[in-house]
């Protein structure tokens, strides 16, 4: 293997060296110059998502265990604009909450870990590989869940999604040693010419299938989402939510289109069925919340269900139709989270009643946060609008027009339940409505993002047809 190939990891390299220097200048920066580490940090990962944004060959390494595409390297790209933008809107949070505890540097050792894990998930060309990337990107989140130590709920989050996350792995890896068994092989090429339809095939396949619904917060592999969002700091949940799913649905697809395609007949059918009940539950439960992480916690699972709209189509046209919705989700949530994360640090408040008269004290957050919630309720003109309607398309294709049917129901729920807190914002009032404040610069570059991107990719969107050209590849 010569320097080239190896260069087929430039991404994972970069994000390790990134790593190491962050541990090497805690070691020797002083104290009170610890605060700089945020500035350092965001301006490293910031080249590294510029870098991210070459393009670079196609290739396999490592015996076939790691590769890449132009469809991977875009989706990490997708990630690394996720987890920058993050990163900007939790930059106050970390100066003002966990930089004086000197826990900074702790902090974005474990987000980098985790993402690398998600690097090596979604390059996985064999099930080991798959399987470390898959604990590598959740184990250091748990930590993160559990950072604010002075809460009792933070520490109850971690503690929840350590537990669920080791029975989950547990589950996953049980279904790879079936599928192991049943095909011979650990290696993804192999086992797509070998894999049958026996019954042991079947029931490898619904393992690891349920493994990574719990990533995917699908129902019932949801008990864990509401309870860890509310508990975990908000750009934990943020990062939960937006981050964490989006790379568990793409090697779910990426398994079912490829992996397990010979067993379309039968995932096809457990896909219908999870797509309904996560949505319905989803956006029935969503109705009842007041907390803000929480009611965006059932949202982010009702979205789960609408992504299982574009696997079920089985092609390509659904391979561009989930990459291109999970885009424009982290835009959307993020810019939800963003605005909570905003308020949340200047006055504590995270209740949907506290939002009443917003609009009168914040107009600008408030306008944020009305065209984060229209782009995941699916409004036009807003990008949502166009990433259901993809969605919907790729599941009328095949003829799935009962399903397509009962998604509309459940975008009319979600639409009363946004509307609630548009509702409080534009049009309640409040003796006691949240003051009027100024977000730092780090957060107005953030939320900025956010809403451009969800505009851009509203009214012009030709980044679909060229998800769908990387898509060929896959298929």
């Amino acid at each position: 293997m010569d320097w080239n190939s190896f260069l087929l990891m430039r991404q994972e390299i970069l994000l390790l060296s990134i790593i190491l220097l962050l541990l090497i200048v805690e070691v020797f920066i002083s104290k009170n110059k610890k605060g700089n580490l945020v500035h350092f940090a965001v301006f490293l990962f910031g080249i590294h998502t510029a870098v991210g944004l070459f393009l670079m060959e196609e290739g396999s390494i490592f015996g076939g265990m790691f590769r890449t595409t132009g469809l991977i390297h875009f989706f990490k790209s997708v990630l690394n604009i996720g987890v920058f933008i993050l990163l900007l809107q939790s930059a106050d949070w970390l100066q003002e909450k966990i930089v004086e505890h000197q826990r900074g540097t702790e902090f974005f050792v474990l987000l980098f870990s985790s993402l690398l894990g998600m690097y090596f998930m979604v390059s996985a060309g064999d099930f080991l590989m798959f399987f470390i990337g898959l604990e590598l990107s959740t184990l250091p989140v748990a930590a993160l869940a559990a950072y604010e130590t002075a809460k009792r709920k933070s520490s109850e989050a971690g503690i929840k999604l350590i537990l669920s996350a080791a029975l989950a792995s547990g589950v996953a890896l049980f279904g790879i040693s079936i599928l192991y068994i049943a095909g011979g092989s650990i290696y993804f090429n192999d086992i797509m010419q070998t894999i049958t339809s026996s019954h042991l095939s079947i029931l490898g396949m619904v393992v690891v299938f349920s493994g990574l619904a719990f990533k995917i917060s699908l129902v019932p592999f949801h008990f864990w989402t509401a309870d860890v969002y509310e508990g975990a700091p908000i750009s934990v949940a943020s990062y939960l939510s937006v981050i964490s799913k989006g790379a568990a649905v793409f090697i779910l697809m990426i398994l079912l289109f490829t992996v397990l395609r010979p067993l379309l007949h039968i995932w096809e059918n457990l896909v219908y069925i999870l797509a309904l009940t996560t949505m319905f539950i989803g956006n029935l439960f969503a109705l009842r919340q007041n907390n803000l992480k929480r009611f965006l916690a059932f949202s982010s699972i009702a979205q789960a269900g609408f992504i299982l709209l574009g696997i079920i189509n089985g092609e390509q046209l659904g391979v561009a139709t989930v990459i291109y919705f999970v885009l424009i989700y982290v835009f959307s949530n993020l810019a939800a989270f963003g605005v909570v994360q905003a308020i949340s640090l200047q006055t504590g408040k995270e209740n949907i009643s506290d939002y009443d008269g917003l609009y009168r004290t914040n107009p600008k957050l408030s306008l944020v946060m009305m065209l984060a919630l229209f782009s995941l309720a699916g409004i036009p003109p807003v990008a949502g609008f166009f990433g259901k309607f993809f969605l919907f398309t790729a599941a009328a294709g095949k003829g799935y027009y009962l399903l397509v049917f009962l998604a509309v129901v459940n975008v009319t729920i979600s639409l009363y339940y946004y509307l609630l807190v548009v509702r409080a914002m534009f049009l309640r009032t409040s003796e006691y409505a949240i003051p009027h404040f100024n977000s730092k610069l780090y957060m107005k570059i953030g939320l900025v993002l956010t809403v451009l991107s969800i505009l851009v990719l509203g009214l012009y969107s030709p980044l679909y047809e060229y998800i769908f050209e990387l898509s060929k590849n896959l298929m």
